[in-house]
């Protein structure tokens, strides 16, 4: 029988770090799937789905070679954010292979609304959202990746702006400033795609 991080609730992260910190491998599976798809969803917003497993699959080997030098197991989600920015970073630092992403982003959402078309042409709802999708995937592409890393974890990962400042190793008020460009230019991206915001 699996034991799943459902079934442990109650437990905190902190708790399953210091088990970690002491070889416990079923504690790591139970962080692992806490959050796992926090992490895969960030680094797809962020890096793209092309590489997505590899990327995942590095973050979390990081992390857990990693694990024994976390001081404060109470700050492990601000950790593994970092981790995963630096993933991220890390991958994004080749243009060549941020294009093969984007483009690759861009033929899966056009696969995907061609299946929904093909599938359902009177679905006009679910086009809609499928369009609006691959419209914000697009804006994400053309900021920058430090716009991109900031947007990402706040608006779409509900992230406050101190734990962002603290996972990219930069002020506050960097934070604020560069959520308010990403903000301009992906609504200024939008709106050049006939969004009206």
């Amino acid at each position: 029988m699996s034991v799943l991080a459902d079934d442990y609730p109650e437990v905190a992260d902190s708790d399953l770090v210091r088990n970690c910190q002491q070889g416990n491998k079923t504690s790591f599976r139970l962080l692992y799937q806490r959050y796992h798809h926090k992490v895969r969803a960030t680094l797809y917003k962020l890096c793209g789905s092309e590489v997505l497993d590899d990327l995942q699959q590095e973050v979390f080997l990081k992390v857990w070679k990693s694990l024994p030098q976390l001081r404060n197991p109470k700050y492990f989600s601000t950790w593994l954010y970092r981790i995963c920015w630096n993933v991220a970073y890390d991958q994004g630092s080749s243009k060549k292979r941020e294009l093969q992403r984007h483009q690759a982003n861009i033929n899966q959402t056009k696969q995907s609304l061609e299946y929904s078309l093909a599938k359902s042409s009177n679905n006009h709802q679910e086009l809609l959202k499928l369009h609006y999708q691959e419209l914000v995937a697009r804006g994400l592409q053309h900021l920058s990746l430090d716009h991109r890393a900031v947007i990402v974890l706040h608006d779409l990962e509900d992230l406050p702006q101190q734990e962002i400042a603290e996972i990219l190793s930069i002020p506050l008020g960097t934070v604020k400033s560069r959520l308010f460009k990403a903000r301009k230019n992906l609504r200024q991206f939008l709106e050049l795609e006939g969004i009206s915001l």
